[in-house]
Parts: C-alpha cells; sequence; structure tokens
C-alpha cells in the first residue's frame, strides 16, 4: 500500500517567492468523493495522471498515483469531473534540507496560498521556515477536494 505523509500550513508572507527553484501550473479536478476516498484528475505542466486518496484527516493518508495520457485527463477534467476545478500554481522551495511544494491557488480559491511538506516518517523532524504560518493538516477545510464545494473566496 502507498501511503503519504505530508504536513500543511498556511503561508504567512511573501518572503518564499525569491527563493522558488521552478514552478508548474496545475488543473485537477475529482471524479468521486466518498467518505473513504477520493478520485482525481490532475494535469501539471505536461504531465497527467489518476490519484485515488484516503480520507483519513491529518498527516498520513493512503495514496496512490498513476500516470495518463493527457488528452484522456483533459477529456475527464472537461466532461466528468466535479467543478469548479482546482486551479493553482505549485512552486518548489528548499529549505533545511527538504523540497517544500506551495501552491498559490487561482480561480474560485484566488488568495490562498499553503505550504506542503511530506516527510519520509511521521515523526521526522524538520526546520520551520520563516514565511511558515499556522499548520493547517488536520483542518479538512485545506483539503483540495473540500475546496471544490467550499472554495476558499466563499469562507
Amino acid at each position: 500500500m502507498a501511503t503519504e505523509i505530508e504536513r500543511k500550513f498556511l503561508v504567512k508572507d511573501n518572503s518564499w517567492r525569491d527563493l522558488s527553484t521552478n514552478s508548474k501550473q496545475i488543473i485537477q479536478g475529482y471524479l468521486a468523493n466518498t467518505d473513504r476516498g477520493s478520485v482525481r484528475i490532475r494535469i501539471a505542466g505536461k504531465d497527467a495522471s489518476l490519484n485515488i486518496k484516503g480520507m483519513t484527516l491529518g498527516v498520513t493518508r493512503s495514496e496512490y498515483d498513476y500516470a495518463i495520457p493527457a488528452d484522456d485527463a483533459r477529456a475527464m477534467l472537461k466532461n466528468l469531473c466535479m467543478q469548479p476545478l482546482i486551479e493553482k500554481t505549485r512552486y518548489y522551495v528548499k529549505h533545511g534540507g527538504h523540497t517544500w511544494e506551495i501552491d498559490a491557488f487561482a480561480g474560485a480559491n484566488a488568495g490562498l496560498v499553503v505550504a506542503e511538506l511530506e516527510l519520509q516518517a511521521h515523526d521526522e523532524s524538520f526546520e520551520h521556515p520563516p514565511w511558515l504560518g499556522k499548520e493547517v493538516s488536520d483542518d479538512p477545510r485545506y483539503y483540495n477536494v473540500c475546496l471544490i464545494e467550499h472554495p476558499y473566496s466563499s469562507w
């Protein structure tokens, strides 16, 4: 079984922007969302994937990710996924031996900026960058699947 161990934080200022090594545009949509898991289609840059993720709240969740043809992903996003789609730019920032993924959302979730860090172990230590804000790993409002039905702009 594949497991994702990820911590999620708000970002308190823009000082991380000058530290970003690269970025990519991401568009994703959800085919299904149940109390047990979600099924997502994502186009990230030139890559497309089908992702299945467990709905366990918190830092550790089951996750399965499979590459799919980009044309298929575009068709599923347009014809099958719940709307609105999630639109964001993902930036990569290295800090303290880790690479942070910072998502700056657009569309209905414009204004939301979240930093995520994937870890190898639940109790792995990491250095907190100065731009890091409050941890929201246990707050379902910040899960992408929740942002479809309750966009940040409506909070």
